[in-house]
């Protein structure tokens, strides 16, 4: 990123650079994000810089929500979907009709992208730590595209952790191979649990890929009736993994791999290579996720 200098002068607090020829504004870059790390805001976009070729290929096409906390994590944090008054002319957005079933139905949203570095950049400078995209993607001359992947979130209910989520993730991604999905990609979701994403051999439509993984999640739970659910009542959670597979509705988002997460620690949702998927299995901090990044490759990149 090359500055340019603002009108008047430049400071430290507030200055325009060159970021692939597009010009991006920022401000107060040794904001600290995450508290509890010291984490600054110019380090979330060094964690970017290192992750942009992974992650812009989980962005591409797919209309972004943010979830911003200006004044760091532990602050207000701010829901955006739309986007902003004042956001760059290159910023790409598409006016699009809301999904049925949802508050904004009836209404026309207007939707950004993030398409480079210099969108990445934009989104880190508003405070945007959390990226969320739908399953579905939008054509080049903004037609709405059917679902390219399938997820299964695999949530773990009080007295279960990461090692159940392991053990239900190995259930779903074989009886995904039955399905004849060869390829599922898990990321631990920077929180509690995990997701599993199946890329699609040919997309489909939104209702249909959700109803396959209701059928599939419905049908692991009675099988493992001691280990997997399929409802979200509270309840009968006690020591079971969750399959939600209600993520497929096309009016859903969930976080984008390979972003970050408005935890007490900057923790990633990571891509994971299924050797790692087992007891023991942690969550990745920004710095261990674009680590593995260079050493083992993007899980997504076959």
């Amino acid at each position: 990123m090359t500055p340019r200098g603002d009108a008047g002068g430049a400071s430290p607090e507030r200055q325009t650079v060159d970021v692939g020829g597009r010009p991006v504004r920022l401000t107060h870059l040794d904001k600290v994000l995450y508290p509890a790390t010291g984490t600054t805001k110019a380090e979330v976009m060094d964690y970017l810089v290192q992750v942009e070729p992974a992650i812009l290929r989980q962005l591409r096409d797919r209309p972004v929500t943010r979830i911003r906390w200006p004044d760091g994590v532990g602050g207000e944090k701010f829901f955006e979907k739309n986007t902003p008054r004042g956001a760059p002319s290159w910023l790409r957005h598409q006016r699009l009709p809301a999904s049925p079933g949802t508050d904004d139905q009836g209404t026309i949203l207007d939707l950004p992208f993030l398409d480079d570095l210099a969108g990445l950049m934009w989104a880190a400078n508003s405070g945007a730590l959390e990226l969320h995209t739908p399953q579905w993607t939008v054509g080049p001359r903004g037609g709405l595209r059917d679902a390219d992947r399938l997820v299964v979130d695999l949530d773990p209910g009080p007295g279960a952790g990461l090692d159940e989520c392991a053990r239900v993730a190995h259930l779903v991604a074989d009886r995904l191979r039955d399905d004849g999905l060869e390829h599922t990609v898990p990321v631990t979701s920077g929180s509690k649990g995990l997701q599993l994403y199946a890329p699609l051999p040919r997309p489909r439509a939104a209702t249909a890929v959700r109803q396959d993984a209701r059928t599939l999640a419905l049908a692991l739970a009675a099988e493992h009736p001691d280990l997997v659910v399929a409802v979200q009542r509270k309840d009968v959670r006690g020591g079971k993994v969750l399959l939600d597979w209600s993520q497929n509705h096309p009016a859903k988002t969930t976080i984008t791999p390979w972003s970050l997460r408005g935890r007490d620690r900057p923790t990633v949702a990571a891509p994971r290579h299924w050797d790692e998927i087992g007891p023991g299995l942690a969550q990745l901090t920004a710095g261990e996720a674009a680590a593995r990044l260079v050493r083992d490759g993007d899980p997504f990149d076959v």
